[in-house]
């Protein structure tokens, strides 16, 4: 895999964890910290000095994987956030539909992949004129030191392993909103339509724009959702529920087992609702894994998103 790799911190730990009992098998990781970079184009969700401060410092690493078939991983990361922003990457404008996506990363609320999860989608998405928004929400707090750092995430994967449904982040809920409010704000001057704004998250992404559903007014609520590799256990649709496109491969080892509850609670709720489910892609496979149909998914996102009507229309 190249630089910039397809698979998130969430399946780093996951292969920490499974790979415990191949030590001859086991791939290497190292996070090494890096400097913040330079974000001239990031607008922050609220007013400066707004927010208490974090912790501790906001921190970005470079996270190197070396995979026993001799696939290498590098990719960034972010954690510690409390400053929240959302980048605007926008598209070309004579090929510009006029429909956005605000896309939330995952990382277990530990951390957030920013480039596999986050520049990488919306760079897709741009090129096939959808305006996007990197979202870099709030977290919960970790340890300054890296090695610390990567304990904490083998143990919050363990507990999701296990099933651990309470994993929460109201912080990261309220920021999704806040982004959606933005963007419909300055429909404007991005060229979007307000009522074709959508929210796609990636694992914690994932459960994000599911409580931003759940939780939010009508009126708040995104147009529409990209659900993938989200927990699949059925919840209570309400009846203002948006539409669905959910994502996930088969062998991923924290939800593919659990069956398609969330589709058929969508379902039930007489809500549309659209699955991809990949025979293979595990966990964090992002804009997808090489060799995998998972490869297809931003695609199929976007095809669908045609299908009903939202890239056609106001800012076309």
């Amino acid at each position: 895999m190249s630089a910039g790799g397809m698979r998130c911190l969430a399946l780093v730990a996951t292969l920490l964890l499974t790979s415990a009992a191949l030590p001859a098998q086991a791939p290497r990781f190292e996070l090494t910290r890096i400097a913040p970079p330079a974000d001239a184009d990031a607008i922050p969700l609220y007013p400066v000095g707004s927010l208490p401060a974090g912790d501790a410092p906001e921190r970005w690493g470079r996270l190197i994987g070396h995979f026993p078939d001799g696939t290498v991983m590098d990719a960034r990361i972010a954690r510690n956030v409390s400053i929240p922003t959302m980048t605007p990457v926008l598209p070309d404008p004579a090929k510009a539909t006029g429909a956005a996506v605000i896309i939330a990363p995952g990382g277990a609320y530990l951390s957030l992949s920013m480039d596999s999860e986050g520049f990488a989608v919306a760079r897709w998405l741009a090129d096939h004129g959808i305006a996007a928004f990197v979202l870099k929400y709030r977290l919960n707090p970790t340890p300054d030191d890296e090695t610390a750092f990567m304990g904490v995430v083998g143990q919050r994967m363990s507990a999701l392993a296990h099933g651990d449904t309470s994993v929460r982040e109201p912080r990261a809920v309220a920021d999704a909103l806040r982004a959606i409010e933005l963007v419909r704000a300055g429909a404007g001057r991005w060229k979007v339509d307000p009522a074709r704004v959508g929210l796609m998250g990636f694992s914690a992404g994932a459960r994000t724009t599911l409580q931003a559903v759940l939780t939010a007014d009508a009126s708040a609520q995104p147009t529409f959702v990209g659900y993938i590799y989200g927990a699949m256990l059925p919840v209570a649709v309400p009846s203002s529920a948006p539409p669905m496109f959910a994502a996930l491969a088969l062998d991923d080892p924290l939800y593919g087992k659990q069956g398609f509850g969330i589709v058929e609670a969508w379902q039930k709720a007489g809500h549309p609702v659209e699955l991809h489910a990949y025979e293979r892609g595990n966990h964090g496979f992002g804009t997808g894994r090489k060799g995998t149909t998972t490869t297809l998914m931003l695609d199929e996102f976007r095809l669908w998103l045609a299908s009903r009507g939202l890239l056609e229309g106001p800012g076309k």
